[in-house]
């Protein structure tokens, strides 16, 4: 059999390689604590399945829809936009998805040709470049300064050539729980204006910022940054929504209309009875989204700096956002022996039945993931199991 250059270029994501490995184990009877993968650990919000329910007993999810979603969920995105960012959007500007995995692959699919060039921060999360592969363009990683963990104009300007189509950016950003200021933004910004990039703002994780962080999105800013920007999220991280699998894109009609035919033959509609369920979520009460904020906010601040206390481990800044941690472990690697960041990850697994995720996974190495969407017990033990593993190891 002879495989598409498209598929064998691509790389399996080795987040939920790494959570599928530590799930056999935990088949098999092993103990183990399992931090890889970016999902809550909540139910979702009972409100919303029971109006989900609702819909399903009144034959509403029985039938295909539009490809971009009901008319009621497509207003309920743009209104919830507007009341969050000031802005003017319709119905006619939103496109509902199967999940924000998949707004980002069909905009680099509406976006890219062969050759195109998408600017990704680094780190960053792992499906990025990759789906930017399967479109036919080039993904340009892009480091930030030595020590620090975002960007800023001078590495993009640095990595920009006359290819350079869109830039994606994502804040609160998945691994490293950093959230770009409104200053930071602001610079990237006008930058990009002057360049005439597309950014791709993906704000999945808008909602869950700690301890008096403010966020801000691209959308905030001045009308030609808008201008700019398309807007990805959806409601899997906020509601604990994971398995409902609903993300949106909002953009200009110019943008929403040939990304509508793309979807029409990609998938048809998202699942009816996820559409009721994300039209409950977002036009019902919202104080589960606190409740959960609140939950992240408090393991956070308990296992910050019990994770700082391991020998080795360091954190550039303060984590605000998302639910990761991104330590630096370099030295906590050279000490124990290891050769790589990833040989330490598997033998932490093999040995202490602790999963993580190596940095190598989202474009810088040196580090390790960390996933708080789990009970704080379970953090606390894993956290112990890792201490244990380096001081064992000096």
């Amino acid at each position: 059999m002879k495989l598409s250059y498209r598929v064998l270029n691509i790389t399996p994501p080795a987040t939920l390689a790494l959570s599928a490995k530590a799930k056999e184990m935990q088949a098999a009877g092993i103990d183990v604590l399992n931090l890889t993968i970016g999902e809550p650990d909540f139910n979702t919000p009972t409100h919303i399945r029971q109006a989900t329910i609702k819909a399903i007993e009144a034959g509403q999810a029985d039938s295909y829809t539009a490809a971009t979603g009901i008319l009621p969920l497509r207003q309920a995105v743009a209104e919830f936009t507007n009341h969050q960012h000031h802005t003017a959007f319709t119905a006619a500007n939103v496109v509902v998805t199967t999940g924000g995995k998949f707004a980002l692959y069909a905009l680099s699919q509406a976006l890219l040709e062969a050759g195109d060039e998408a600017l990704i921060p680094v780190p960053g999360w792992v499906s990025y470049s990759e789906q930017v592969k399967l479109a036919g363009g080039q993904p340009v990683l892009v480091p930030p300064a030595s020590g620090q963990l975002k960007v800023t104009p001078a590495e993009l300007d640095a990595a920009w050539t006359p290819k350079s189509k869109v830039l994606i950016l994502n804040s609160p950003t998945n691994p490293t729980g950093e959230v770009y200021t409104k200053a930071e933004l602001q610079a990237i910004g006008d930058w990009a204006v002057a360049k005439d990039l597309l950014i791709i703002a993906d704000d999945m994780y808008g909602a869950l910022v700690y301890n008096g962080t403010p966020f801000t999105s691209l959308l905030d800013l001045s009308p030609a940054i808008q201008a700019h920007t398309i807007l990805v999220s959806g409601l899997s991280k906020a509601y604990a929504m994971t398995g409902w699998r609903v993300g949106y894109v909002v953009a200009s009609e110019e943008l929403i209309k040939p990304l509508a035919a793309f979807i029409g033959q990609a998938t048809s509609n998202l699942t009816a009875a996820s559409q009721y369920a994300a039209l409950a979520a977002l036009t019902g009460d919202q104080a589960c989204v606190e409740e959960m904020r609140v939950t992240y906010e408090e393991r956070l601040n308990t296992i910050q700096p019990l994770v700082e206390a391991i020998p080795g481990f360091h954190l550039e800044s303060q984590p605000a956002g998302a639910f990761y941690l991104f330590p630096n472990v370099a030295e906590a690697v050279a000490a124990t022996g290891f050769a790589t960041t990833d040989a330490f990850a598997a033998a932490l697994l093999t040995e202490a039945h602790v999963a993580l995720v190596p940095g190598s996974a989202f474009g810088m190495d040196g580090h390790v993931r960390l996933s708080y969407g789990t009970d704080l017990a379970t953090l606390k033990e894993a956290i112990r199991r890792l201490h244990e593993f380096v001081v064992s190891h000096q």
